[in-house]
């Protein structure tokens, strides 16, 4: 019994918290099973453990830099074509999203092979499951647009990942400057009404980036604010853009502050007075709802959400939010609250794996490195969850229910079988379930896959199992 009790935990760790154990010889189950929660901590006491560098990958300025002199090319080609026959049987010219396609494509495979093979590596999964996490919360979509395509997996990387054990208004800051999001929520096309550059373009607000930081990424629905906040914020941050290819108002693909855009007014947001003040104006105010109680509240129901249960306990929910005061937002120390505390480990695994963390758990499990993110980012579109590309600015759905759908599962088994397919006969599912499990596995799944009719059949039911599938 204390055998079995010490590998539940142990399990609890590596799925609830963690991307499951590896094969081969890494022995994580063990190593978890000594001190699940020591364990988990081991990986948030190295420094830099959230960052990612990689051949190949460039920052999202660089990335933008070379999109938009891709584009300057296919302009100045079309330019120096001759022109039509008046017949018009001419060839007709490349689009420009055809054009851009090419470059697209190799910035974002470079980006998502990093990504894989960083959380197929991990040890215990748990800061990649932070960045997951927080990367879902703070999402873009490569469908916007090209300048989103070219920098979502930089945007992870520069906004996200520096921050995963930082303070929570650094990493609201980092993510609201940079060009995928302002892109993505249309900051770059919101003017102040009463600037410079409002009336000599005619242009307006675009209240959607103001509108998602107080309902997605911070207070969150029924947190207080109003419509007047909205516009409020909208007005505050007015000029934040990025430097377009003329490289006129700063360094190209990178954040500016562009003072002819920004509305110049006091305003007044939550109750609080914010002087006009250019872009301190925005910094004041985001930190100030970093800080808001409601944010708190928000941020830890989402966290336990996500780790733990569709319904949380809610008094780990009102301890995590009070440790998000207490530290001033310190997402490291909000970590560690969530794996020391007793009803985050409770019984039983209720989560459902989302479709990226099943892919990645699988090929953990055989001890086998990512090399072709095709096949790895096709897979995940097929199962409902395409890699940096949520359905909405709300980001992928984290209930059980919607990834338990009678569709969803069919989908896991295509895909669990295609993987069985895939390694023939060189798994052994019995050795598998050891290393995945131990005495934690139910005698039900020991049975199931014991009486499989081949190897293949057997690990593709092992995937499908009840303790491989739910976290």
């Amino acid at each position: 019994m204390a055998v079995a009790a010490t590998e539940h935990n142990a399990l609890v760790a590596l799925h609830r918290f963690g991307l499951g154990a590896r094969g081969g010889a890494s022995g994580d189950l063990k190593s978890a099973a000594r001190d699940p929660r020591g364990f988990l901590k081991s990986e948030l006491s190295r420094p830099g453990a959230g960052l990612l560098e990689a051949p190949g990958l460039q920052s999202s300025a660089e990335n933008l830099k070379a999109l938009f002199a891709r584009r300057e090319e296919m302009r100045l080609a079309r330019q120096a074509q001759p022109a039509p026959p008046a017949s018009g049987d001419s060839m007709p010219t490349q689009p420009p999203q055809q054009a851009d396609a090419r470059l697209l494509q190799q910035i974002f495979r470079a980006e998502s092979l990093a990504r894989w093979q960083r959380q197929c590596a991990a040890e215990a999964g748990f800061i990649e499951r932070l960045v997951a996490f927080w990367s879902n919360h703070f999402c873009v979509s490569v469908a916007k647009d090209g300048l989103v395509r070219a920098s979502a997996g930089a945007f992870e990387r520069e906004a996200i990942r520096p921050h995963v054990l930082g303070r929570f208004a650094d990493m609201l800051l980092a993510v609201e400057r940079h060009p995928a999001m302002l892109q993505y929520l249309d900051n770059t096309s919101s003017f102040g009404p009463n600037s410079q550059a409002g009336r000599d373009r005619k242009r307006g607000l675009n209240e959607n980036f103001a509108r998602e930081i107080l309902e997605l990424h911070t207070l969150g629905v029924g947190g207080g604010y109003t419509q007047a906040d909205v516009a409020a914020l909208a007005r505050i941050l007015t000029g934040w853009t990025l430097a377009g290819p003329q490289a006129r108002i700063g360094e190209v693909g990178a954040f500016v502050f562009l003072p002819q855009a920004h509305e110049p007014s006091d305003e007044k947001l939550l109750g609080r007075a914010y002087p006009s003040a250019g872009e301190e104006q925005g910094r004041r105010a985001l930190a100030a709802i970093a800080r808001h109680p409601a944010t708190a509240t928000f941020i830890a129901t989402k966290f336990a959400r996500h780790f733990v249960a569709d319904v949380p306990p809610q008094g780990l929910v009102k301890r995590l939010a009070s440790v998000f005061t207490k530290t001033d937002g310190d997402l490291k120390a909000l970590a560690l609250a969530l794996i020391g505390d007793d009803d985050a480990w409770a019984p039983p695994l209720t989560k459902m794996r989302t479709p990226q963390e099943f892919l990645i758990a699988t090929t953990r499990l055989t001890g086998r490195m990512p090399e072709d993110p095709g096949r790895f980012n096709t897979a995940a579109a097929s199962l409902g969850q395409p890699v940096w590309q949520p359905p909405g600015p709300n980001g992928f759905p984290d209930t059980a229910a919607h990834w338990a759908s009678a569709q969803g599962v069919k989908a896991r088994l295509d895909v669990a079988n295609e993987i069985a397919r895939r390694a023939g006969d060189s798994l052994n599912a019995i050795d598998l379930l050891e290393i995945a499990f131990g005495s934690a596995a139910s005698k039900e799944t020991r049975q199931t896959v014991a009486r499989a009719e081949s190897r293949r059949q057997a690990f593709a039911l092992l995937l499908m199992s009840p303790e491989f599938q739910r976290r």
